[in-house]
């Protein structure tokens, strides 16, 4: 049975999540401070931990760091939405995606499936289609009906890696460090720039994007099929 580790401090959160998670058939584990979630992570081994960033002692975006020093499991933020910042740090450190406070239960729960089917091992495919455009991952090339698109390098590095974690949010911060260098931090206009160029190659209509979406402040996010 899938396990899931919830962590916040404030009880009626906790009650709410455990009730509807364990309706679902998740057994569920709960914590209530970054020491105690460590504690729990390493002794009960969960799939998926969602994650309250503003934690007593250890903070959210440690616990995430302490988590990935041994382990892949898949990791939720909840967050209010003025900690931008915290997201992008909690995310940049590993975590997979973020859910914003005050949530709705049912997209925390179709985050939660994401997440877990995202975590699965798999092998990558070797060749991503989507209704308008494919990207093989192999050949390092693309085609929009069946005719090749030239990518700058820079723009493959783009398309490649969102291709490669469709459906997870990419921070600004790991594209930038993958596609240019681990030197590049905050040149954020690079991106801004490269991505208009991929949308004017491979979107349907660059100026409404269905499939190479921005997430304001965060990064981006592939979008395989609406």
């Amino acid at each position: 049975m899938t396990r899931i580790l919830v962590v916040d401090d404030e009880a009626p959160i906790r009650r709410a999540l455990s009730v509807n998670l364990r309706a679902r058939g998740y057994d569920v584990d709960l914590a209530e401070s970054g020491e105690e979630a460590l504690r729990l992570a390493a002794s009960n081994h969960p799939d998926l931990v969602l994650l309250d960033l503003g934690l007593p002692g250890i903070d959210g975006v440690s616990v995430v760091r302490g988590l990935r020093g041994w382990s892949n499991v898949a990791i939720v933020i909840l967050s209010v939405r003025e900690a931008e910042s915290d997201k992008v740090a909690a995310l940049d450190a590993g975590a997979d995606d973020y859910v914003t406070k005050p949530f709705g239960m049912d997209e925390l729960l179709a985050r939660v499936r994401a997440s877990l089917r995202r975590n699965q091992p798999m092998a990558e495919e070797a060749i991503v289609r989507t209704a308008h455009f494919s990207v093989d991952l192999v050949a390092t090339r693309a085609e929009v009906d069946g005719a090749e698109v030239r990518l700058t390098p820079i723009e493959w590095g783009l398309v490649s890696t969102l291709v490669r974690n469709a459906g997870r949010l990419v921070t600004q911060r790991q594209l930038l460090q993958r596609v240019w260098g681990p030197q590049y931090e905050n040149e954020t206009n690079y991106l801004r720039v490269h991505m208009a160029h991929v949308r004017q190659k491979l979107e349907p209509d660059p100026t409404r994007p269905r499939y190479f979406l921005t997430e304001a402040g965060m990064g981006y996010r592939f979008r395989p099929s609406e």
